[in-house]
């Protein structure tokens, strides 16, 4: 697999002297050829150096019998051992180091693309400088026949498989006798090294952003948000060939310009979604998914890319939580600190104009013809951490660090579905021309909602509301090494209101080439005021009420007051799906009083519409008579869902048998059926699918299997459950596994899961 060119057949550019093939004279001989006779990549202690001894690849001996692959991180020292024929004389032996990418999608090799590498063994003694920026080898021990080799790779080299042989050949010689096999091994993004453009200081960070291989991603509303368990996975098999894989062939970055962080991430974003290419993944929003997986099923990313990675076909089905989950598993894979981020009310702004733009008629339909301006009750992207030295010498206060990237295909940018790397320092600041595709990010967060009243041909079209403060809320990523909710909005905009905001949002709006210009002309009415509520904690199967409030402030006055409250399914981009239900009203309100206007759903008027993510979208509008005052207001709404129960039913400890208990609860007053259990572990390399045929309205379900871990440390099960009925519905646990106190007594336990009963 690793050596594309077989035994002997290296390419001219990898030999630079003649090579014999012929047998030496003797091998016991001084002045007889240095011959190497094995290579040792030093698995185990590279792996624990550049902290990628977790990597499937890295521990295949122990799992199914094959070679470990080395894996390592850029400008750091690697270590490797050289048995050869005899022992190295320095007086009379030259030994040298080569290394080569391995090509991909019949990519140029060579030394003036920084693919090949040419290093001649440095054997003075002297220790490595820590700010080199370029390839070194050193020779550091020699044990009988043995040589231990350091060689230091440049902080900007090729992200890429790579291939090591040897060279050696006597002094005064021309003649040079190559290893057969050259030794193949993995170079990452590197966040440890200064000198790296991924470069991350705080040591919890990259161990957050970088080896974490589970995370959080909220969904919901505003109003109601949750978080999902989602499971990186990058270790695992294929993960890392497949992220090569996106970044060469889909993303069409070359072996030259792989190092690269910047173009690594715009390909990424592009190469996740299938819009423009044979990417990792098909958008589907709607509410049907008959011959795919639905976007609510997936519990991680690695099934997702495994599939890829086997078939080379796009998977079905994504939205934007998926997309940004498998986004991070392959940036992480790559080595390049990520975390993923929801924002609530996220803004997708067609027109480029800083506005969302509503249009309602006469009987509060919405209408779409005349704006594809939408609000979605949540969108996820990412932020990938990283230097922007392309934006300038200044780049280090001004864009450098966090950088907003999104494989959720939206707009265009560049002719494709791709975004960013945008600066989320400057969408702070308002430089919506910044690249890449930081207007669109300001709008996702900043853009002011305006609604409209058209009234027909020939008539005014009226304003009737603004709202420059409902863009932007909540927005959340996980908290570094604790299983919470870290709000980092301010990180992206100005407190809403306040004078810096605006004047960000002026700045903005001078900076952006759409002509659009705003006139706010709204009407004021002081005496009578509307007030909707809506209870937040309703479980899924449970009846809810809308309650508004009209309330009159004035001492005199009486109003007849005229309206409409309704309710729609939506679905959570903020597309309508279907009336739900409506409840015209009239009220006289006195002085200083208040009339209840109430709206009551229950299970079975709403259950067989929100069966996919349990959206609702909630308008009213109103008229106060003898005056042109009219009232609108939309908010979402969203029922919960219940969570599954884990517990572990013995210590955890590594490499040994864990068993594990889950428990769901049935909120529905209707059975669930054709149900299923999908659990995945950090570090077990395979996820668990448990079918449960029937649970009774009410009743409690359990489940129980046996997983067994690799590795000591913190892990996560994450769980996903589905049925006809009832689905996206999670659970969690966060625990300990402790170090394997008995290796022998295990090993001859399988890896693999087992289940026991359900």
């Amino acid at each position: 697999m690793f050596n594309i060119y077989g035994a002997g057949n290296l390419p001219p550019f990898m030999t630079m002297w003649p090579s014999i093939n012929e047998p030496d004279s003797g091998g016991d001989d001084e002045t007889s050829v240095l011959r190497v006779l094995e290579v040792d990549p030093c698995i185990a202690e590279n792996g624990t150096a550049h902290r990628t001894n977790r990597f499937e690849l890295m521990n295949r001996d122990s799992i199914d019998g094959s070679s470990s692959v080395l894996i390592a991180r850029r400008g750091q020292s690697i270590k490797f051992k050289i048995l050869c024929n005899r022992e190295f004389n320095e007086e009379r032996d030259i030994v040298s180091i080569m290394l080569a990418v391995q090509p991909m999608n019949s990519e140029t090799i060579s030394h003036g693309h920084s693919t090949v590498v040419y290093l001649p063994l440095d054997v003075s003694g002297g220790e490595f400088d820590e700010n080199v920026t370029s390839w070194k080898a050193r020779l550091s021990k020699i044990k009988e026949n043995t040589m231990h080799v350091e060689v230091i790779t440049s902080p900007m080299a090729s992200v890429s498989r790579w291939e090591l042989s040897v060279d050696t050949k006597l002094k005064g010689n021309d003649k040079v006798n190559s290893s057969n096999t050259p030794i193949p091994f993995y170079l990452l993004f590197n966040p440890w090294c200064e000198r790296d453009a991924v470069f991350l200081e705080d040591e919890s960070l990259r161990e957050e952003y970088v080896l974490a291989d589970t995370t959080m991603i909220w969904r919901g509303c505003d109003r109601s948000f949750h978080p999902t368990i989602w499971k990186l996975g990058q270790f695992e098999k294929d993960i890392l060939d497949c992220g090569l894989l996106l970044v060469s062939r889909v993303g069409r970055v070359r072996a030259t310009y792989r190092g690269n962080p910047i173009r690594v991430a715009r390909a990424l974003s592009a190469a996740i979604n299938s819009n423009d290419d044979n990417g990792a993944l098909i958008g589907n929003w709607d509410t049907e998914f008959p011959d795919g997986t639905a976007p609510t099923a997936w519990v991680g990313s690695v099934e997702i890319l495994q599939q890829y990675y086997r078939n080379r076909r796009s998977v079905k089905y994504g939205q934007c939580w998926v997309f940004s989950g498998v986004l991070a598993t392959v940036a992480r894979a790559l080595g390049i600190p990520c975390r993923v981020v929801s924002n609530f009310n996220s803004a997708h702004d067609s027109e480029a104009s800083l506005t969302i733009d509503y249009y309602f008629g006469n009987n509060n339909d919405h209408l779409k013809e005349f704006s594809s301006d939408s609000t979605w009750n949540f969108h996820v992207w990412n932020e990938l951490w990283m230097k922007r030295e392309d934006l300038g010498q200044e780049s280090a206060d001004l864009y450098d660090g966090w950088q907003a990237v999104d494989a959720t295909p939206q707009e265009l940018s560049d002719g494709m579905y791709k975004l960013g790397p945008a600066p989320v320092k400057a969408v702070k600041r308002g430089e919506v021309n910044v690249l890449y595709d930081c207007d669109f990010v300001f709008a996702e967060v900043n853009a002011d909602e305006v609604y409209w009243r058209y009234r027909g041909p020939g008539q005014a079209i009226k304003l009737i509301r603004k709202d420059p403060s409902r863009i932007g809320q909540f927005i959340s990523t996980k908290a570094v090494g604790i299983w919470e909710r870290e709000d980092i909005t301010e990180s992206y905009k100005f407190r809403e209101r306040s004078c810096d905001e605006r004047i960000t949002m002026m700045k903005a709006l001078k900076e952006t080439s759409n002509p659009f210009a705003r006139l706010y002309t709204n009407e004021e009415f002081h005496d009578i005021h509307f007030d909707l509520d809506i209870r937040n904690d309703i479980k899924i199967g449970e009846p809810f009420t809308i309650t508004l409030n009209v309330r009159n402030t004035s001492d005199e006055n009486t109003y007849p007051v005229e309206g409409i409250v309704h309710v729609d399914t939506v679905l959570y981009t903020g597309r309508m799906r279907r009336p739900l239900k409506a409840l015209p009203f009239k009220v006289e309100v006195e002085p200083n009083s208040t009339n209840t206007v109430e709206l009551h759903l229950e299970f079975d008027e709403y259950y067989s519409n929100v069966l996919d993510q349990a959206y609702f979208k909630i308008l009213c509008s109103a008229s106060v008579e003898g005056t042109n005052y009219e009232y609108f207001a939309q908010d979402d709404y969203r029922v919960r869902k219940p969570d599954i129960k884990i517990a572990l039913d013995n210590e955890p400890i590594g490499k040994s048998p864990l068993y594990v208990t889950a428990t769901l609860t049935n909120p529905l007053p209707i059975p669930l059926t054709s149900g299923v259990f999908k659990f995945e572990c950090s570090g077990v390399w395979q996820s668990v699918d448990i079918p449960y045929d029937y649970i009774g309205a009410g009743e409690e379900s359990t489940v129980k299997f046996r997983i067994m871990p690799h590795f000591q440390g913190t892990a996560q099960i994450a769980a996903k459950f589905s049925s006809t009925e009832l689905n996206d519905v999670d659970g969690f646990l966060s625990f300990h596994i402790q170090e394997d106190r008995d290796s022998e007594l295990n090993a001859g336990h399988s890896l693999k899961n087992t289940l026991v009963f359900s």
